[in-house]
């Protein structure tokens, strides 16, 4: 298994990709910000994304994004086929990403925020820390790229403060971020109790809807 920067030579990688993240959008039931194979191949043109490769099989991908002029930085799109997952791959991916955004953009802000309670597990090693949606970045391009998730609706019903997905964010001037260390398990099991309950709240409003 190679982990390398993406580049041209990768590009028919792009629909598989694709593919791949809306499946697992659909598996899960969850929230993916969708992107077409255009938008895969700038990325990898720009030598903005890392793809994991068995051989010449694709494995998993992700890519970076900047916003307000460099100021903050999204590792996103974060998948992993499913043939190869449960072998830590995602985690893997995740640190080569985190180490190209670093080195391309030291003085960035590094965010996400995600469903996902494996991914927010992977920023919390990272030295990620939950913060609310205003301290991420405030370009409207980023948030436009939410319209084709499912959840988009409670977006904009709370006027952008807060959804189902949890904003996690790497600040580089803050001298307590934990890269490397060892994570504090009681941030994580906030975190884990949060977004079971915002879930489950979610599926009763949905029954509640449907008994109508």
């Amino acid at each position: 298994m190679h982990i390398v920067i993406a580049s041209i030579a990768h590009t028919r990688y792009a629909q598989i990709i694709c593919d791949t993240i809306a499946s697992s959008s659909k598996v899960r039931g969850t929230g993916i910000a969708r992107r077409t194979p255009e938008y895969i191949i700038a990325k990898m043109e720009a030598s903005n994304a890392v793809i994991a490769l068995d051989g010449e099989t694709f494995a998993g991908f992700c890519y970076i994004e900047a916003w307000d002029h460099g100021k903050f930085i999204a590792n996103s799109g974060l998948i992993v086929h499913p043939d190869y997952r449960g072998r830590g791959l995602a985690k893997k991916i995740k640190n080569e990403i985190f180490a190209l955004s670093r080195k391309r953009y030291p003085d960035a802000k590094i965010f996400g925020i995600t469903t996902g309670l494996a991914v927010m597990k992977i920023n919390s090693d990272l030295g990620y820390k939950p913060v609310t949606f205003s301290e991420l970045t405030d370009d409207p391009t980023f948030w436009k790229g939410c319209q084709t998730c499912k959840n988009f609706d409670v977006l904009t019903r709370t006027e952008q403060k807060m959804c189902l997905c949890t904003g996690m964010l790497y600040d580089p001037d803050k001298e307590d971020n934990n890269q490397g260390g060892d994570v504090k398990e009681p941030v994580f099991n906030r975190l884990k109790r949060i977004k079971e309950k915002l879930f489950l709240k979610k599926s009763k409003d949905e029954k509640e809807n449907n008994s109508k």
